[in-house]
């Protein structure tokens, strides 16, 4: 299998929606392709000692979270059957009710893709060095604690 080049991850603030049409769209020639799975992580406007987030800003050590992205997506594509693997994650602030982190996979089967996602996703959450700080309504803030 040929070593894949490390793609870039981070996008300045929100993840646009159409980012996610354009993905899609990109992948309609692709007739090998016979699911697609997407997973999208949007800001919540949790209520914390009653205060309510408003934000969050997103802050890493860059090459560093790269690298562990591509690791992670290395792994998925070792044991997972898919075609695709995209991820994107947002630095700087991101408002309440906009996207975050956007992780899609395609593979010959629904099942393949679902699961790649679902392992993509939580290998992101448990091991890429991405630190949010949550904002809240009255402009105080706390680092984000991922359960």
């Amino acid at each position: 299998m040929d070593k894949r080049k490390p793609k870039k991850v981070f996008i300045q603030g929100a993840i646009p929606p159409e980012k996610i049409a354009t993905s899609v769209a990109n992948h309609q020639s692709k007739s090998n392709i016979g699911a697609h799975s997407i997973f999208l992580g949007q800001i919540r406007a949790d209520e914390v000692d009653g205060k309510t987030v408003t934000a969050i800003d997103y802050t890493a050590y860059e090459e560093m979270a790269e690298n562990v992205f591509h690791q992670i997506r290395e792994a998925t594509f070792a044991k997972f059957d898919i075609t695709c693997a995209h991820v994107y994650h947002s630095l700087g602030k991101v408002n309440v009710g906009e996207l975050c982190l956007f992780v899609f996979t395609s593979s010959a089967h629904r099942k393949i893709a679902i699961e790649a996602t679902n392992f993509l996703v939580e290998e992101i959450k448990a091991k890429v060095p991405v630190f949010g700080k949550e904002i809240f309504e009255d402009e105080t803030h706390q680092w984000k604690v991922n359960k």
